[in-house]
């Protein structure tokens, strides 16, 4: 297992996805850890900015998931971590 690291990203969730737990499915079975820095949901559809930290392959793992719910992911930038 290598260094965790931190990717922020911007998540765009679709009507059908608004009511699932997306987030709590990443820490359950991908051990990441979502930090929400932004975020605004209505009951058709939203979007979430947040920090996804851990190791590397599970965030890419994650990363990955999320794509093929349907959910768009928009890569922001890695974050330092020490």
């Amino acid at each position: 297992m290598g260094p965790d690291f931190c990717v922020r990203v911007k998540l765009t969730i679709p009507d059908s996805l608004v009511r699932t737990p997306v987030l709590a499915h990443l820490v359950r079975d991908f051990d990441v850890t979502p930090d929400i820095r932004r975020a605004d949901i209505s009951e058709s559809s939203g979007w979430i900015v947040c920090e996804i930290d851990g190791d590397p392959a599970r965030v890419d793992d994650a990363l990955e998931w999320l794509r093929s719910q349907g959910v768009g992911v928009d890569l922001l930038g890695d974050v330092l971590e020490s």
